[in-house]
């Protein structure tokens, strides 16, 4: 018997007649619980990276333009080019959702190495502590993709099974893996809990660009293992087989790449 949940409105509230939807409020309670986070970081007494207030409030507005900038630009090159090719307007209509984490890495690493060449700042001890705040971005995220039934998973009879429905009771998406709660937990409480160990109770963190790594490495292992259970984007489906994905792919890209990271970060000077 599957847990039956009305379709929720992608709008979460609406304020003189504005529209605040989902995602919204997700990427705005990721950035303040980050900020929080960060600082928090930056307050042990063992901390690599120390911040004014203007240069970390810099470092924010840096990261969200990263974050939009190449979320969306990811996805619009890993999911979906022909479409944004025939209807490039539609690049920048980010409201109508499609968002590329890996993406937005790299654009958090872009703009958090600009923002810290221009301050003379390790820009790897920077990275470092953005990992362990990173899974908090993805959490929420995760919690967004439900709420709004996208990126569901394959449909399934096991106890924890979703459906959602509409006012009358119609079955909208049947019985399914609730593969973006899966990802919520994976990528971001469990993910979180050991980046936050990792940076307060060993000393990885003397070594710039290793907890990077394993962030890297983590959230490949978590995203690869929750693709079991998602269905894969429509306009793309599977690449190879019944099993191979687009995500898959680039995970496994970017455990590698957070596997020389993690190795270079220990052989350097």
């Amino acid at each position: 018997m599957a847990i039956s949940i009305s379709a929720f409105s992608p709008v979460a509230i609406s304020v003189f007649g504005l529209d605040i939807r989902w995602y919204a409020l997700a990427y705005v309670a990721a950035f303040v619980v980050g900020y929080f986070v960060f600082k928090r970081l930056m307050k042990d007494d063992r901390a690599m990276v120390r911040l004014e207030k203007n240069q970390l409030d810099d470092l924010l507005t840096a990261i969200v333009f990263g974050v939009i900038i190449g979320g969306r630009m990811g996805y619009v090159l890993f999911y979906n080019l022909p479409f944004f090719l025939m209807h490039p307007l539609e690049i920048f209509a980010v409201w109508h959702g499609g968002m590329s984490f890996h993406g937005g890495l790299i654009g958090v690493i872009v703009a958090t190495i600009l923002f810290a060449r221009k301050r003379k700042i390790n820009p790897w001890s920077v990275l470092d502590m953005l990992a362990v705040v990173a899974p908090i971005g993805l959490f929420f995220g995760r919690i967004a993709n439900f709420i709004n039934m996208e990126l569901m998973g394959h449909a399934t009879d096991v106890p924890w099974a979703v459906e959602f429905t509409d006012a009358a009771g119609n079955v909208i998406i049947p019985a399914s893996h609730p593969s973006p709660l899966y990802e919520a937990f994976g990528e971001g409480i469990l993910l979180f809990t050991l980046m936050y160990c990792l940076y307060r109770f060993t000393g990885l963190r003397r070594h710039p660009g290793a907890l990077g790594g394993i962030m890297g490495m983590g959230y490949a292992v978590a995203r690869i293992i929750c693709e079991q259970f998602r269905v894969p984007d429509a306009q793309i489906g599977f690449l190879a087989g019944n099993w191979l994905t687009m995500g898959m792919v680039l995970s496994m890209l970017m455990f590698f790449a957070g596997l020389a990271i993690f190795i270079f970060a220990f052989r350097k000077k």
